[in-house]
């Protein structure tokens, strides 16, 4: 079964990320991970269908397909809200009021950890260290990062995005706006940013460049 017909349903433009990433390794099986990503994309997160397609793609087994899958918790088996917001609990951040951050995005979304909200615009999680400790607490939005967020910029930060609904979110906008204290001073401007709940990288189609508005 050629490629093609393995992800005829996707879009044009994903078939096309689909065969270029096939072609970047020497191994099909190599390139299990960014068509993971890419089948959530296509699908709005990583259903039993896109594993199945991605195990047909890489030459691997369902099995072997959904054991990574389920490995790494970035990858989602459910779905996603619009915003995915991420509040870093390890202990840098936790003994910093990560938990009052938390706490404050969870009323302001109305979705608990772990949930998506009614709406369909947020999810919530806690997730463990995001390498920003000494810019804690850390929160990322569709894994782009702000960091020293207090509760009220927490609370501000998902008001904004309820209120603008930006088709981009950019760290730097986001961290001028919301952010506190970061672990250095960043060196290069920020020229893309998420499109949607999967880390933005241009090989997947996840990136983009207007200004989030």
């Amino acid at each position: 079964m050629s490629a093609a017909s393995v992800i005829a349903d996707w879009s044009a433009p994903n078939q096309e990320r689909a065969r270029r990433l096939l072609e970047t390794y020497p191994e099909e099986r190599s390139a299990v991970m960014p068509l993971l990503y890419l089948a959530s994309l296509e699908h709005g997160y990583l259903t039993s269908a896109g594993m199945t397609q991605v195990a047909q793609l890489t030459g691997l087994t369902s099995a072997q397909v959904q054991s990574v899958a389920s490995f790494y918790t970035m990858f989602k088996r459910d779905h996603v809200g619009r915003y995915l917001i991420s509040v870093c609990t390890s202990i840098s951040c936790y003994l910093l009021g990560a938990d009052d951050v938390l706490a404050a995005v969870e009323t302001e979304t109305t979705a608990r950890d772990g949930t998506t909200s009614v709406d369909g615009a947020f999810t919530v999680e806690h997730v463990e260290c995001i390498g920003a400790c000494g810019g804690a607490p850390a929160v990322q939005v569709n894994y782009e990062l702000v960091e020293g967020v207090l509760p009220e910029k927490a609370t501000a930060l998902c008001k904004w995005l309820r209120e603008t609904s930006p088709d981009v979110v950019m760290t730097d906008a986001m961290q001028k706006s919301f952010g506190g204290v970061r672990s250095f001073d960043w060196g290069i401007g920020e020229e893309q940013g998420a499109v949607a709940p999967v880390p933005a990288f241009g090989p997947y189609g996840s990136t983009g460049g207007e200004s989030a508005r």
